[in-house]
């Protein structure tokens, strides 16, 4: 019963059956990183990844916006016309900054971003909750940015 074929641990890869192929075939073990180099992320398209992180944070943080305008009016009152204007001006430059994560700046024009939430905390508390919650969440995507991209 110790056939290849009969052992139910087997792959189905020669090199786990004993059965030696080709050096072409074999792989060799990953290499360890050297000192001073950067870390491989292990991503085939690291920068591709980032930029969707953030435009993915971005488009979730204007939708986010879009649908808090009803509840604040009704929960919290004294909402005006300019809060919505600037809510929904909020709104579109994230989904505007999302496509936009190409450019470099865009990074930096999305942390204004949350500065700017923050201080639309002036004009309703929940505002404030919004900004310190998406400026977290802005934060750890940088860092994921600065991890990944060096």
């Amino acid at each position: 019963m110790t056939d290849p074929e009969r052992d139910l641990h087997a792959t189905g890869d020669p090199a786990d059956q004993g059965v030696t192929g080709s050096p072409a075939d074999q792989s060799a073990p990953p290499e360890e990183p050297v000192a001073g180099q950067p870390r491989r992320s292990g991503l085939r398209n690291p920068e591709r990844a980032v930029r969707g992180l953030g435009a993915g944070t971005l488009s979730l943080e204007a939708l986010v916006l879009l649908l808090a305008i009803q509840p604040i009016r009704v929960v919290g009152g004294d909402l005006g016309g300019a809060a919505i204007g600037a809510v929904v001006a909020l709104a579109v430059v994230a989904i505007v900054l999302a496509g936009m994560m190409r450019r470099a700046w865009a990074w930096h024009a999305g942390t204004v971003l949350q500065g700017l939430l923050l201080l639309g905390g002036l004009l309703h508390w929940s505002l404030l909750g919004l900004g310190i919650i998406f400026a977290l969440v802005w934060a750890y995507a940088l860092h994921v940015r600065r991890v990944i991209l060096g």
